[in-house]
């Protein structure tokens, strides 16, 4: 009995399923071997990591610049039109806010910015949406565009003690992160945007680890024209403990850090 070939005068003649075979193996490898065409090639490497990483930094710089020359926590805070208020003023002051936190503003003068538009409650509401607001882009910017890029650099000690508390601890970590300013507010984005931490995580934790010191800064730009209030008192403990006890908590944490 024959199996996979026939035989007639010395002759092998292949079976029909090993001639299917052959022939699709060559196509395969025909298809493999086509070249890339001009428009597949600069598609490619526009969307490679690094491309995109450059993308990234251009970004930044030109939002940096701008801030520079054109100062827009000045605008915010004193070339706000007076006759502009109520909810839908705070909703594009909201709006701003995230953008000038994208660009690098210190958020300290956004939030008295908003204190002394605003008032105490709706100055911190709109505070805090444009926070979660800014962080939000800035961690879509720094996952989509730097993460491929940015993961295989970790290889620092310290880079991958944050990266692995940031991935396995990502809500108690950014709540730190928030509750006790030491970290900047950008350097945490981005951090966290490169890690494995998922969005809800990220954002949930900005909300609510934001309020405090968010507030105790609004009610302080609300507050500025009596420095000796209770209010405004109060609001620069707010700002003073917390910082003080990150101070310690980082101190006490750097020997943690270094036996990694």
């Amino acid at each position: 009995m024959l199996d996979a070939t026939t035989r007639s005068g010395g002759t092998a003649t292949a079976s029909p399923r090993a001639a299917a075979t052959k022939l699709t193996a060559a196509s395969a490898t025909a298809a493999v071997d086509v070249p890339l065409g001009f428009t597949a090639r600069c598609t490619r490497a526009l969307l490679s990591p690094w491309s995109r990483l450059s993308l990234l930094v251009v970004l930044l710089a030109a939002a940096a610049s701008c801030v520079l020359l054109f100062e827009p926590q000045r605008l915010l805070a004193h070339g706000w039109p007076p006759q502009f208020g109520g909810a839908a003023a705070a909703g594009v002051f909201a709006v701003a806010y995230g953008l000038c936190t994208v660009a690098f503003v210190p958020r300290p003068l956004l939030n008295l910015a908003a204190g002394a538009l605003f008032g105490s409650q709706l100055g911190t509401g709109a505070a805090l949406a444009g926070t979660v607001l800014g962080a939000g882009m800035a961690f879509g910017l720094g996952r989509v565009l730097g993460q491929d890029a940015l993961r295989p650099l970790l290889r620092g000690r310290w880079l991958k003690a944050a990266d692995g508390q940031l991935s396995r601890h990502g809500f108690r970590s950014m709540m730190a992160a928030r509750l006790f300013p030491g970290v900047p507010f950008w350097v945490a984005n981005y951090c966290a945007a490169v890690s494995r931490m998922r969005w809800a995580p990220f954002l949930l934790a900005t909300a609510l680890g934001s309020i405090p010191n968010t507030a105790a800064y609004v009610v302080a730009g609300a507050r500025a024209s009596k420095p000796t209030s209770p209010a405004f008192l109060i609001a620069m403990g707010f700002i003073a403990v917390p910082a003080l006890v990150g101070a310690v908590v980082a101190w006490r944490k750097r020997h943690h850090l270094r036996g990694r």
